[in-house]
């Protein structure tokens, strides 16, 4: 385990940033691990810039962007109840991701499942640094959090557009904060958690620190555009979940246009903006 009350504490990260804002994996690497060094690092404004402007642009894809995509997407009476939902899923999981999820996912615990070192962010100073794919290059931690819980809060929320129009508002967020908790979380702490460049001093060294990463990090998965956590993740609940929920009242036999495609126009184009930055 580490101090993670010392201000100058080493968090490796591995995110998932490919095209802007995805690209930025390049940036953040992995999570809580690494070797409590002497030297001071001074992150790189240039990097802390970039990070945020991804994280504000995956924001925008998720609010406004995936909730008017959605909501042009159904039919008129239903458009408040699909705006709503992506609205509070993204606020629920963004709150839970503070509670307990970044800790679950970047910390250290098994290969499956995170520790409870950054519950309530304990520990988590202004000093905190997080590491990237690169040796002795580090961001804020706070920065970092901050990207990762938008990711967090977009899974989710990919999964509404499943269940649009056939699901209880208590029974959606019942539903998401057990998925978060027992499928998002463990998949992220198994594809991007591992201990940072930094770690792989030497053979010996790098054998200790991939063995304490991640299971399907172990085996040799590299995640950096949230193909696994993100889209394959959310893509299999929704999947499964439309398939136990059933048709909607009514389908094939009535017409269901879209509510407004000029919703679903803007909606697409803000989730372009936000993928392609």
């Amino acid at each position: 385990m580490f101090d993670f009350t010392s201000p100058r504490t080493r968090i490796p990260l591995r995110g998932r940033l490919a095209a802007a804002p995805w690209l930025a994996v390049a940036l953040a690497a992995s999570t809580p691990t690494v070797s409590l060094a002497a030297t001071t690092a001074t992150p790189d404004k240039g990097d802390i810039s970039w990070l945020m402007t991804c994280t504000v642009l995956v924001i925008l894809m998720t609010i406004p962007g995936l909730a008017l995509f959605y909501g042009g997407m159904v039919r008129s009476k239903n458009v408040l109840s699909v705006l709503m939902q992506v609205l509070v899923v993204f606020c629920l999981v963004a709150l839970l991701w503070t509670l307990y999820g970044y800790s679950i996912a970047f910390t250290a615990g098994n290969a499956f499942f995170g520790g409870f070192d950054r519950v309530f962010l304990h520990g988590l100073t202004v000093d905190s640094l997080a590491a990237t794919f690169s040796k002795g290059v580090y961001i804020p931690e706070y920065v970092y959090f901050c990207f990762q819980l938008t990711f967090a809060a977009l899974t989710p929320c990919l999964v509404v557009g499943a269940f649009a129009e056939r699901v209880k508002f208590s029974a959606l967020l019942l539903f998401i904060v057990l998925w978060f908790t027992f499928s998002y979380l463990p998949i992220a702490h198994m594809v991007w958690f591992w201990a940072g460049p930094d770690a792989y001093t030497d053979s010996t060294a790098a054998g200790v620190a991939t063995a304490s990463a991640g299971f399907l990090f172990q085996q040799g998965a590299l995640d950096f555009a949230g193909g696994t956590v993100v889209h394959i993740n959310a893509g299999i609940a929704g999947l499964v979940g439309a398939l136990v929920i059933g048709k909607r009242v009514g389908y094939g036999t009535a017409a269901m246009p879209p509510h407004s495609l000029p919703m679903v126009m803007i909606g697409a184009a803000l989730l372009w903006v936000g993928w392609f930055g």
